[in-house]
């Protein structure tokens, strides 16, 4: 995160501009995208417009550092001929513009087969991600995540702690496009779709906070998330407000 003070020479001034002369290495697309997913703030407040500025504004950017240097490392975990296991980091997607995907693809140019992603993990979520580097381990890679013959295990630190250890959690998702939020519900409403939710408790603190291990054995939108805080454990420093 950049917190910036606008100075008298850019008062008048648009957004863009100011961000783009005073941040190095800001690319136009990648001011656009931050400001399309609001993680601009000017004077406290979340804007997803190209405003004008004025002297003494406090414009805070939430751009992690990596997304401004010129060559961002890849943290491989594992590379064979067949695969390649990254460690993706925060706040970055695992594809489209300035994603993990292009970065691999940048990484790897002089090759006949452009590595490819067999699943996704949100943009705010760090973990492992599966690449196939040919046709044929691609095929067989998307085929096994289909059948369920990999399983995705996800680490949530919540707020509360669980009466059990373990559970198997079902519930109804729907997620509402225009404003990107979800609704859950016990039982099952017209639009809703059915989710399927485990956790087991790997520690509890004295904070009243616990360290959980997830699978889902449906990857609907923001799942994890919200069927979490429906419980009554929210994840730590989750921004989102779920709605039942």
């Amino acid at each position: 995160m950049k917190k910036l003070i606008v100075n008298q020479k850019y008062n008048g001034k648009k957004l863009n501009t100011f961000l783009l002369k005073t941040i190095p290495n800001l690319s136009s697309n990648l001011f656009y995208k931050t400001l399309r997913k609001k993680d601009i703030k000017v004077n406290g407040k979340r804007i997803s417009e190209n405003i004008i500025l004025h002297e003494n504004d406090e414009v805070l950017v939430y751009i992690a550092d990596y997304l401004l240097e010129r060559d961002i490392p890849l943290d491989i975990l594992f590379e064979d001929e067949n695969i390649l296991i990254l460690n993706k980091p925060y706040n970055l997607e695992v594809t489209g513009e300035n994603s993990l995907t292009s970065l691999v693809h940048q990484n790897y140019k002089d090759i006949n087969f452009k590595p490819m992603p067999c699943h996704r993990i949100d943009r705010n979520t760090t973990g492992l991600v599966l690449f196939a580097k040919n046709e044929e381990a691609l095929t067989i890679l998307l085929n096994k995540f289909k059948q369920h013959e990999i399983e995705k295990h996800y680490l949530a630190l919540v707020y509360g702690v669980p009466k059990n250890s373990f559970q198997r959690c079902e519930a109804y998702l729907f997620k509402e496009h225009k404003k990107s939020l979800v609704y859950i519900s016990d039982c099952y409403k017209k639009g809703y779709q059915k989710i399927i939710t485990t956790y087991h408790v790997l520690e509890t603190y004295d904070n009243n906070t616990s360290l959980l291990d997830v699978e889902i054995e449906t990857g609907k939108t923001h799942q994890i998330r919200a069927h979490l805080a429906h419980l009554g454990y929210p994840i730590i420093g989750d921004r989102k407000i779920w709605y039942q």
